[in-house]
């Protein structure tokens, strides 16, 4: 029932933040029909839709992964420094401003807005801000899954909690789909100021889970786990000299060899009082001035880039693609706005879903670490594929694009999230999970501004474009280096506790500088 309620709180905010993030690749053509249709020519516009001006545009996609970046950082630093429970949910309140302000877009030129360019600008300022909030979401969902699971489901459950971003994907296409119907009459017969209601309610209806997590939230009490792991950080600076310590039992470390869990028991005291913000900082550069932790937050963060610089130059781009591809065609706005939605509802049945569920079962199973290295390889096989033979059937090519988010899914989009989450102590757990989530979105930011210019045919009016084969052709180039760098630079973190991995490394610093301290809380500690 705990992990039931834990799942609810977390998870739906992780379907919440795909939605969000998401729906603006169903959007976008809707945005190009209203904002960039003169009403002279909307009964005989073209399909598809008019072409919103690329950087606009590639800065709209985008502008949520620019939040991104600030909360990942932000959240996870506030988290460690001052607690969970003190920051959990206040994310929620940015996201909930943010995707108000956005569906409160001015209509008919009020407020100065008379250009379309004018009303993707406001668009991307509040996107911007409902990044931020979405961005806070990942290190404070993480730590808190990660700090209240057992070894034996952590990884299961992080999967589980992660896995919602596929049903955001999904909800997003569907909602679509049923909306598209409602204003059909609108669409066949050109009156494209009449459809906004399609794109505001889209991202409207984000606020439903919004208000209903808020409590659930607010309410969750701190985790021992990050209180314990805490207060070792300020024990470490004392040299452990104001704390009781107890035998538990024996878990694996990062060598694969056994380790004592000597884990810190804070007494009542302790366990009442809030971290200390001034020991943060002080505490991750510590802990990242060590070689072997410096190799893996650069393994985890830099896999973590690679693997979205394909994921999101596809997912934010997949109506580009679906139209490349000729799947995405119409004879009527209509028709090619639901072929568009149905397109990306196939791809996320049979693809992008699927391949989550697959790694909540294997993950334990097969380890992390194997799971995003044959991911890696799948992806970049399918984009060499899709770069190589450009001449291949739709069908293949669809067929390609599906097989490729199910490997994206089960694989490294999935055990990015999941391994930082793992592999780092509780104590810089926040900070150094939303280090390697920002990290990564720098690839998703790439990817959203550079994907449409990037992929032009015409070079000679797009300088520096390289069509989309060429786009196909980093992302292969992507993915390849992301397996490589898996293999040397990211340890499996199946059955670890980095929190007895962390002990274990400050009593033998401290034992290495003051021996006579640690012989003397080890007989005072382990004589009982």
């Amino acid at each position: 029932m705990a992990d039931f309620k834990l799942y609810l709180i977390c998870g739906v905010g992780f379907m919440l933040d795909s939605y969000d993030l998401f729906i603006v690749n169903l959007a976008s053509p809707i945005w190009a029909y209203e904002f960039f249709t003169a009403s002279s020519l909307a009964k005989t516009t073209k399909v598809p839709p008019p072409t919103i001006p690329f950087l606009v545009r590639g800065c709209v996609n985008a502008a949520a992964n620019i939040g991104n970046v600030v909360g990942q950082i932000m959240f996870g630093f506030l988290g460690d420094a001052f607690g969970r429970k003190f920051v959990y949910g206040k994310e929620l309140i940015i996201a909930i401003i943010g995707i108000i302000f956005i569906i409160s877009l001015p209509v008919n030129g009020s407020k100065g807005l008379t250009t379309g360019v004018q009303k993707m600008w406001w668009l991307f300022g509040f996107r911007l801000l409902l990044g931020i909030g979405i961005g806070g979401d990942y290190p404070m969902s993480a730590a808190i899954v990660a700090e209240r699971s057992t070894l034996k489901n952590r990884g299961r459950m992080l999967g589980w909690i992660f896995s919602n971003q596929g049903w955001g994907t999904l909800l997003a296409s569907v909602v679509t789909c049923i909306l598209l119907p409602i204003f059909k009459k609108s669409l066949v017969g050109g009156h494209f100021t009449k459809i906004d209601g399609i794109w505001r309610t889209q991202i409207g209806l984000a606020l439903i889970p919004c208000f209903a997590l808020l409590y659930f939230r607010f309410t969750m009490p701190e985790g021992k786990k990050f209180l314990q792991s805490t207060e070792l950080s300020g024990v470490y600076k004392a040299n452990m000299s104001d704390i009781d310590i107890e035998k538990e039992k024996t878990f694996t470390g990062v060598n694969g060899q056994p380790i004592t869990d000597r884990r810190a028991s804070i007494i009542e005291a302790h366990a009442a009082q809030p971290p200390q913000k001034n020991h943060q900082m002080t505490a991750f550069v510590d802990y990242f001035s060590h070689p072997k932790h410096a190799l893996t937050l650069f393994g985890c963060a830099f896999s973590w880039f690679l693997v979205d610089v394909a994921f999101y130059g596809v997912n934010l781009n997949q109506s580009v693609i679906l139209a490349d591809i000729g799947y995405a065609t119409g004879a009527t706005p209509y028709e090619y706005l639901l072929h568009n939605a149905e397109g990306n509802l196939i791809i996320a049945v049979a693809g992008y879903v699927p391949g989550y569920f697959l790694t909540i079962a294997f993950i334990e199973i097969l380890g992390r670490k194997w799971i995003q290295i044959q991911g890696f390889l799948v992806t970049a096989l399918m984009f060499g594929i899709l770069a190589g033979a450009p001449n291949l059937p739709s069908g293949g090519r669809f067929a390609c694009i599906v097989i490729a988010q199910l490997f994206f899914n089960f694989g490294p989009n999935a055990t990015t999230f999941i391994v930082p989450g793992e592999v780092f102590p509780s104590r810089v757990r926040g900070l150094a999970h939303g280090f390697c989530a920002a990290v990564g979105k720098l690839g998703a930011i790439l990817s959203g501004i550079g994907f449409n210019w990037w992929s032009q045919k015409d070079h000679a009016k797009y300088k520096g474009s390289i069509g989309l084969s060429g786009v196909l052709w980093i992302f292969f180039a992507m993915e390849l280096l992301g397996a490589i760098v898996t293999i040397f630079c990211v340890p499996e973190t199946k059955g670890i506790d980095s929190d007895a991995i962390d002990y274990e490394e400050c009593q033998a610093r401290i034992g290495a500088s003051h021996p006579h301290l640690q012989d003397s809380h080890a007989e005072k500690n382990f004589s009982h």
